[in-house]
C-alpha cells in the first residue's frame, strides 16, 4: 500500500482523470474530495462491501426463487392438443406423427381383402 501524506486543500492524482482533494482535518477525520469520470464507482469501504454482498445475494437462484418466476410462465397447451413441431438440422429430432388407426379384429387389410 503506497501511503501519502497531504494538508489541506493538496491534491493526490490517480492516472490521468482521477484526483483526492483533502478537504478538511479535523482532530480523527478527514473529509476528502474526488473528482473522477461518471464510469468509474467511489464508495466507502463498508458501503462497498453492502453492495457486494446484496449483488452476491440476488445472483443465487433457489427453487422459491423458481417457483415465484413460473407463475408468470405463459400457460402450455394441453399435451392432446398440441401439434409437433418439426424441427431442422443435424441433430434434430423427426416430427412424430401420429399412428393411422389400424382396423381391429381383421388383422392386416390388403387390396383383395377389403370389401
Amino acid at each position: 500500500m503506497l501511503t501519502l501524506t497531504r494538508s489541506v486543500g493538496e491534491t493526490i492524482r490517480i492516472g490521468d482523470d482521477i484526483e483526492v482533494h483533502v478537504v478538511e482535518v479535523r482532530g480523527g477525520t478527514v473529509r476528502l474530495g474526488f473528482k473522477a469520470p461518471r464510469e468509474v464507482t467511489i464508495h466507502r469501504e463498508e458501503v462497498y462491501r453492502q453492495i457486494a454482498e446484496a449483488n452476491l445475494l440476488a445472483a443465487q437462484v433457489t427453487a422459491d426463487t423458481l417457483g415465484a418466476l413460473a407463475a408468470f410462465a405463459p400457460a402450455a397447451a394441453p399435451a392432446d392438443t398440441a401439434e409437433p413441431v418439426a424441427q431442422d438440422g443435424p441433430g434434430a429430432e423427426p416430427a412424430i406423427q401420429p399412428a393411422a388407426a389400424a382396423p381391429t379384429g381383421h388383422g392386416p387389410v390388403t387390396e383383395g381383402s377389403a370389401g
